[in-house]
Order: structure tokens, then sequence, then C-alpha cells
């Protein structure tokens, strides 16, 4: 039978509990066990698709294009899975699911209450998505880890807590452990215990004994002694019960501080995990896991940002590594989350050129003139750190603010030969910075931008609706057929191995017109990778530069540490040099495995059908645009 490890926190929000879920499953997998993993978000949205990334970070994107929480991300990343929509559960999705039910008259007329309908839904989901099969080996999950957006208290989560406190008794003691993540402040030096304490306390008064108790400390400082016994004795936990979880180089390190305090000996003799029949060839697997982290840990504590981190380094360890610096110009930099994906794309990259790697972040719009005229300061600093760039990325987003600053730093990427990545709007505004350039096309435009531009280079997707926002985009794993006339030099096609395909997931209402691409191509505008029926562009690069890329699809949704993405890799070689550019291609070429499962690699038509995209036969009646 599958056993469940819940994922609680209190306290405050957002103190980790997704990093220390993936940590742990991370564990477990190199113990042998096959792992899956949920994400609880109390919210009523149906998924994270209508959400400003400001609003709730990033939207991940999933094969079946399931537009769910960043956290899915976490699990995707560390335990190498491929995971559905399912396995985000939202108020909204179990709402919908028992109120068609009682349209249906499933309940035999009786009166729909929380308990016990809502909550056994919630019951029902989880065990229904535990058991699908996540990895290569096509089997049965040994253990899922489910993890409880918010904190316990929070009325939204309250139907939630029910559900898992009878969902205890319905898999039975030994199939059931919960790891409850509560914050211990530092007050002038002292470690203070009675946040945990209440937090516990609530938990327990709701139903719920926490049989791990996972102190996060907002520091370098680890967990003290006296504070861990004063936490066992007043939350009705032995010690080795109480694991400290402090501030770690980088992320990476986490599976390591939890393995030190041994938490897989506690799970393995609280959920009896010695009557699994683990074979030879997975605790074989496990070890290989486990040796390859420790050894890219050993390079993942070199990660800084001008804005926001700022990690607290080996001095002896870092003159091991040359520093390679990217500037991200993006729209939302406010909230780094909103490029999460992004991020560990690139540090999964620096992992394999052993680079360290130092993310500016730049404000779109503090590059255009406006700024210049409204804070001068703002507007140079900005300017300055894209000149001083060794590569200038420009990720995905929606609505006109801050896009002239995007093809601005385009531009100079380009004309100055910087290599540069763009990602879905990076591709559309790299589109859009050419022919104004090189066709000297001015007033070269985005309909999502200016729905009735005289010369519009991007225009609106025909098959998608312009009357519905959530679910409507072309979303979830996609083909790209790369052109034969450029394989002889196209570098994005050798980071893919040669393949003749590739695929990659995608969000997006807008593409190239398709009208345009004649005169875009016949000016030197290579468009590489097109979609099956060579209509739809994807994949744009030019000939002549050290790396200059675009892509319509998210690369980055599907990097992992051991795995990193092609055109990520590419675009980080390419930063440090064309010699490691060089390199990392030949490596590729020789090894390169996609991560997607061997079945999910079919054609479009075939994905099209299972994904969670609602393509139309035409656009009919406006739709308001995304929120900016």
């Amino acid at each position: 039978m599958t056993k469940y490890i819940l994922v609680s926190g209190g306290v405050v929000s957002g103190i980790g509990k997704g990093v220390i879920a993936s940590s742990t499953g991370l564990l477990l997998k190199t113990a042998g066990l096959k792992v899956t993993a949920i994400k609880i978000d109390p919210y009523m949205n149906i998924d994270a698709g209508t959400m400003r990334p400001t609003e709730h970070g990033e939207v991940y994107v999933l094969n079946d294009g399931g537009e769910v929480d960043l956290d899915l991300g976490n699990y995707e990343r560390y335990l190498d899975v491929t995971l559905s929509k399912d396995n985000n559960i939202t108020t909204g999705k179990i709402y919908r699911e028992v109120i068609d039910k009682e349209r249906r008259g499933e309940y035999l007329g009786k009166t729909v209450q929380i308990v016990p309908h809502v909550t056994n839904a919630i019951q029902d989901w989880i065990q229904r998505v535990s058991k699908i099969p996540v990895d290569e080996s096509g089997e049965e999950p040994d253990i899922c880890i489910v993890e409880l957006g918010g904190t316990v208290g929070d009325i939204e989560s309250a139907p939630f807590i029910e559900a898992m406190r009878q969902f205890q008794f319905r898999v039975g003691h030994d199939n059931f452990a919960l790891i409850h993540v509560s914050l211990v402040p530092d007050m002038h030096g002292e470690q203070k215990t009675k946040p945990t304490q209440t937090t516990v306390h609530a938990l327990r008064g709701l139903g719920l004994l926490p049989d791990l108790i996972a102190c996060r400390l907002l520091g370098r400082q680890p967990l003290e002694s006296s504070t861990k016994d004063k936490i066992s004795m007043f939350c009705h936990v032995a010690s080795e019960q109480v694991i400290g979880v402090h501030d770690v180089s980088s992320v990476y390190h986490v599976p390591l501080l939890l393995q030190s305090q041994r938490i897989i000996e506690y799970l393995r003799k609280r959920l009896n995990l010695a009557n699994l029949n683990i074979t030879e060839e997975w605790v074989s697997k496990g070890l290989s896991l486990e040796a390859k982290w420790r050894g890219v840990t050993k390079g993942c504590c070199h990660f800084s940002s001008s804005i926001i981190v700022s990690h607290s380094r080996s001095s002896r360890q870092e003159r091991l590594f040359d520093e390679v610096k990217i500037v991200l110009v993006g729209k939302y930099t406010d909230l780094k989350d909103s490029y999460m994906s992004v991020i560990k794309a690139l540090e999964h990259s620096a992992f394999r050129v052993r680079r360290k790697l130092t993310i500016q972040w730049v404000e779109s719009s503090d590059l255009e003139s406006s700024t210049q005229e409204s804070d001068p300061a703002k507007y140079h600093d900005a300017w300055r750190a894209v000149v001083g760039a060794g590569g200038i990325l420009v990720p995905g987003g929606f609505g006109k603010r801050g896009t002239e600053g995007m093809i601005l730093a385009i531009k100079w990427a380009r004309e100055q030969e910087i290599p540069f990545l763009g990602i879905c709007m990076g591709f559309q505004m790299a589109v859009i910075e050419w022919a104004r350039s090189v066709l000297g096309i001015s007033d070269a435009q985005s309909t999502e931008f200016v729905p009735d531009a005289q010369n519009a280079f991007i225009v609106f997707m025909p098959e998608i609706s312009r009357t519905h926002m959530g679910g409507t985009m072309r979303l979830g794993l996609r083909p790209t057929v790369f052109d034969r006339d450029f394989e002889t030099w196209s570098k994005v096609r050798k980071l893919y191995g040669g393949s003749e395909k590739m695929w990659e997931r995608h969000r997006h209402r807008y593409e190239v017109n398709p009208e345009q691409v004649q005169r875009l191509q016949e000016s030197g505008l290579t468009f590489v990778g097109k979609d099956e029926k060579g209509e739809r562009m994807q994949i744009l690069e030019l000939k002549d530069h050290p790396f200059f890329m675009g892509l319509q699809a998210h690369p980055e949704l599907c990097s992992r540490p051991l795995n990193p993405s092609p055109p990520f890799l590419g675009f980080i070689a390419a930063s440090c040099g064309q010699s490691d550019l060089e390199e990392q291609i030949q490596e590729q070429l020789r090894s390169f495995h996609p991560p997607h499962p061997e079945h999910s690699m079919v054609s479009e038509e075939a994905l099209r059908t299972s994904t969670q995209e609602h393509p139309i036969a035409n656009g009919v009646g406006t739709m308001t645009p995304p929120t900016d």
C-alpha cells in the first residue's frame, strides 16, 4: 500500500515547506523508493493560470497543460518525475467536483456538506492521484508526499486539515506520517520556541499529531540542542523527532542537511518501510542518485544576485570557479518567484560548466527613455548592467508594459554580439526588434499591444478562445521539428543531441505572423525550428552570432539539476566563452537524453487530445487582456 507523508506549516507562510517536502522525497528516492507528490493550494481558483506572477509567483506548466503552483516545479526537479494537473489540488477544483456530482444526483438527494462530502472528495482525490506512475518504472509509487499550502489555522485550510485528520485513519497508522514545518525566530541571539509550541498545539487540537517537527531558522545558526530539547518537551515528541533547517549556501544542500539528522532512518521505522518490496535495481539507482547529487552540491553554493541572493561562500571554494554574469531583463523583477524556473535552469547549467552564477535583475521599463526623464539614476544603473553583461536573457510575460525596454536590450545583444536567450515573449520581442532594426519597419508590433497594428509581426493564434482566460492558451508539451537546411550550423539542434525533433512545454496566445515569415527569413532571421506542419515558428537563431537564440516554448520548465535545459546550457556556456560552448555542444551530442517519458514524445495531434488546452474553430468575441 502507498505510504503518505503530509507536510504542513505553521506561524508564517513561505518558510520552505516545498523545499523540505522535495528534499524529503529526494532522500526517499536515494533509498530506492518510488516517490510522487501532491500540492494542496487552499485558494478558490481552479488553477494558477489566471493569476499574475506577482500575485502567486511563477505559473508552472506541466506536460498535460496544467497551470499549477510553482512548488510542482520543485517536485519535478528534485524527484525527476513527470506530474499531471491532478497533482495540484485547489479548493476550486474540489468544490467544482462536488457541485458537479450534486448536479448529477450522485449524492442521492442528501444535503451536501463540507463533512463528509468535501472532505471525502479530497481524500478520494489524493488516493487516486497517488497511484499514478510518474517515473520511468511505470509502476505505482511507494511514497506520496502531500504538501498543504498556507499555515495551520487559515480559514481556507480547514476542510483540508479535517480531510487529512480522517485520512490518517483511512490509510492506517503505518501508512501516514506528518512533518510540521514551523518558524523558530532568533531574537537577540536567543532561539524562541513559543511560536512552534503554539502552532503544534493548534495542530493537535485539530486532530493531527506531528511525527517530525522541522524547525526553520532564518539565519546561518543551526538549531541549538537546548532549543531542540525544549520543543521536544513542550510539543510531546522525542528529541529525534525535532530537526533543524537553517539557511544554507544553496537549497540543493537541504537534502544533505536533513540526511545528516537521520530523517530517513526515522521515517523507515515510522512507516515500516522495510516491508516494501524494493528491488536491487532500485537500490542501485538510489545509491547512484545520491552520489550524483553530492557531486552537484559541491559547486551549487556559487550563486549570487545583485538584488536578492547573497549567500556566504567559502573563499577557498570560490577561487575554484570563474564567474558568469547574466542580466535578466524582465517585467516582474519585484517578485523573483515570478521567474523561479528560469533561475533554476540557469543554476543547473552553471553546475554543468562549473561557474559561479551571478544574476543581475533589470526591470525592462527602466531601460526606456521615459525612465531616463523620470529617474535618471535608475535608467543609468539598468543600462550599466546590460552593457556589462556576459549574457542577456529576456523571459516570458504578458502585456505591453516594459516591452520597449526588452527590445532595446535585445538590440544591444544582437549588435554587440553578446549571448542572448529569449523565452516566449523574449522570442517575440526579438522578432519585432529584427523587423524594426533590420527590415526598417519602425511600427512593427504585436497585436497583443496594438490590436489593429498595420505591421503586425506577432499575432493572436487563430484557434485560441478570445472569451475565456483559464486553460485557453497553447499549453503543455509540444514537438518542434528542426529544419534540415540548417543542421550543419544550428547550435540549438546540436544542444538537443542533434535529433530531428525536440519536445518542450508551451504557454502562449500569440505567434509569429505566418504572412511575415518569408520576409523575415529572406532578410537573415532564421527559424530553425517549426511545428510539425511547418506553419508555426518556434525557434529562431542567428548563424553569424556567438549565441543568439529565441524559443516560443518554455524550456526552463523541464530543466533538471542533473540534466540541464539545452538552450540554457548553451546560453550559459556561450556567456563563459566560445570554447566552453563548443565543449558543451560536443557533450550534448554524446550524451543528451530528454527528460520526458518515452510515451509523451508523440505528435502534436496526439498531445493536444490529452492536454488542458481548449482550442476553438475560430476565435470570436473579445477577451480582456491579461493583467500586466
